[in-house]
Order: structure tokens, then C-alpha cells, then sequence
């Protein structure tokens, strides 16, 4: 009796140790396929959506291919991000050495006129040097603005944060523009509250933002001779909105409008554009100053950039408003 009950625990053993050979060895044979098709994806040239794929009844392996195929997701979006940004980056780059040619053409151009025309009337030259200075302040400012767009995206830029009384400072940015308003005849629609509105910010940032949304709408409203300013106070945090009546941005176009250098080519005027660089700099800057922007066009009837910064107490944070 004892010797049956013996041998039967060593044929258990044996049906055991049988049956764990034959997973072991589907297990090689499983591994050996995943590492083939591995292979075969990294091989490609091309980006594949390829997973892969096997029916297996051992959970561990099918845990294992979930986190491969969760990788290899990862990576597909990281090199399609790559591609994204390196074309990106190369446009910009030709944007940037179109719009420095066009200028500098100009100044080679008045500057051998001058030399040519040593005779020149000084009326005339005072003009021919006017348009080098106008020329050369325009390069300048495109030089600037692509740098500082690049210390932004690196991070590499101080960006204290204060109390601010946003409104009294609104009202300074849009005097800078009060000579020119009148002149175009546009109608400015201006709406600060007359208490502190003050916000939690970086000064130099805040006027940087006003100043690029300002120009862009008087620059690209300017048929609409419409101007609208509104800063106030709501649901704890100090928005800033600056309207215009101008040609807009349609619906399709307004997910990519804080794209670099995304200027409308087709829908706007091209002596009325920028760099393209305003807009992707104040999406920065106001992103910095843990702020966020929107914008809502309906073209030919309104189109506003509303900015929402965080609103500050005076007494709370126990520091001084500054008003410059």
C-alpha cells in the first residue's frame, strides 16, 4: 500500500516537472517571437503604429507585452513629437530669415544710394537715413523677439512674481497708443474699475503682454477701427481682455495661432504682419506668471485675447503694490 501511495507521488512529480518543461520551453518560444518583432519594428525606417500581438495564457507574459506596447506608444509619440518640433523649428528659422532679408535688403539699398549720391539733396538723404533707422530698429526688434522667445522655452529667465495693480498699469500701456488711436479715428472702448485690481505678477511680463496684445489689435483690427480694453475682477483671479473689430481668426485657424511665427498668410493683410513671434510670446509669459490666455473671435465682429492672472490681497501677502 505504502509503495503504490510512493510510486504515485513520483508519477505526480514526474506530470509536474513535465508539464513545467513544456511551459518553459512555450515560454522561450513566446519570448523569442516578442523579441523578433521588437527587432523588426526598431528596424524600420519609418514610424510604426505596429504593436505586439500574441495569444498566450500565462499571465506574467501578458503583463510584460502590455508594458512593451505601452512603451513603444510612448515612443511613437515622442518621435512623432520630435518630427512636430524639428519641423517646426526649421520653418521658423526660414520665417526668421525671410523677414531679416526683406529689411536688410532695404538698408543695403538706401545705404548705396547715399554712397552713390554724394550730391544727394540733404532733404533727401534725411529721408534715405530716416528709412535705414526705421529699417534697423525693425530688424532689431525681430532679433529681439526671437531670443527672448528662446529664453522663454528654455526657462532661462527670472520671472519674480509681485502684487501688481494690473489696472492702474493697463491704463498706462494704453496711453503709449493714444496718439495713434486719434489719428486712425478708432473708437476705444475702455473699462477699468477705478479700485485696485491687483493681481499676483511679474510687472515687466504683465506690460509685455498689454503691450503685444495692444498692437495686435490695433495692427490687424485696424479696419474695424475698434479698439476694446477691460480689465476686472472675477471669480478670484484679475482678467485682462483686449477686443478688436478686425478680419479675425476663423475657427479653424484658432488652435494654431500661438504657433510660432503662425502669422494667417491667407486671411490677413501682408503689410499689416508681424514676426508671427507676439502671440507665442505672451502665451509664455502669461503661462510663466501661472496665468492662462484664450482666445474667442467671430470675425468682422469681435475678436478678443482675455488673459486671467491670479488675483492678490494686499494685507494677505503683506507686501507693497507697485504703481510706476
Amino acid at each position: 500500500m505504502m509503495m503504490a501511495a510512493g510510486i504515485a507521488l513520483i508519477l505526480l512529480f514526474l506530470l509536474l516537472y513535465i508539464m513545467e518543461r513544456r511551459k518553459n520551453q512555450a515560454a522561450r518560444r513566446h519570448l523569442a517571437y516578442v523579441a523578433m518583432k521588437l527587432d523588426e519594428i526598431a528596424g524600420r525606417e519609418e514610424r510604426s503604429s505596429e504593436r505586439v500581438q500574441l495569444m498566450t495564457e500565462q499571465t506574467e507574459l501578458r503583463e510584460l507585452l502590455q508594458a512593451v506596447n505601452r512603451w513603444l506608444d510612448i515612443a511613437d509619440k515622442s518621435a512623432a513629437d520630435y518630427a512636430k518640433t524639428e519641423r517646426a523649428m526649421r520653418k521658423m528659422l526660414s520665417n526668421v530669415s525671410h523677414d531679416l532679408k526683406t529689411p536688410l535688403t532695404v538698408i543695403l539699398g538706401y545705404a548705396e544710394m547715399l554712397e552713390r549720391g554724394p550730391d544727394l539733396p540733404a532733404e533727401e538723404r534725411t529721408r534715405l537715413l530716416g528709412q535705414i533707422h526705421r529699417k534697423s530698429l525693425e530688424v532689431l526688434r525681430l532679433m529681439n523677439e526671437f531670443f527672448d522667445l528662446a529664453k522663454l522655452e528654455a526657462d532661462d529667465s527670472e520671472l519674480p512674481l509681485e502684487v501688481l495693480d494690473v489696472g492702474e498699469l493697463a491704463r498706462m500701456r494704453i496711453l503709449d497708443y493714444y496718439d495713434l488711436l486719434a489719428a486712425e479715428r478708432y473708437e476705444v472702448d475702455i473699462d477699468i474699475a477705478d479700485v485696485p485690481l491687483l493681481a499676483y505678477a511679474n510687472e515687466e511680463a504683465v506690460s509685455r503682454i498689454l503691450d503685444n496684445l495692444l498692437s495686435n489689435a490695433v495692427r490687424y483690427g485696424r479696419t474695424g477701427h475698434y479698439l476694446g480694453l477691460t480689465v476686472t475682477r472675477r471669480d478670484g483671479s484679475i482678467l485682462i481682455e483686449v477686443a478688436d473689430r478686425g478680419p479675425g481668426i476663423p475657427l479653424q485657424e484658432q488652435p494654431r495661432i500661438f504657433e510660432r511665427l503662425y502669422t494667417l498668410e491667407d486671411s490677413r493683410n501682408r503689410n499689416v504682419q508681424g514676426s508671427g513671434l507676439g502671440l507665442t510670446i505672451t502665451k509664455r509669459l502669461t503661462e510663466r506668471i501661472g496665468g492662462s490666455i484664450k482666445l474667442q473671435s467671430v470675425p468682422h465682429v469681435r475678436t478678443s485675447f482675455v488673459v486671467r492672472l491670479r488675483e492678490a490681497e494686499q494685507a494677505a501677502l503683506g507686501t507693497e503694490v507697485r504703481n510706476k
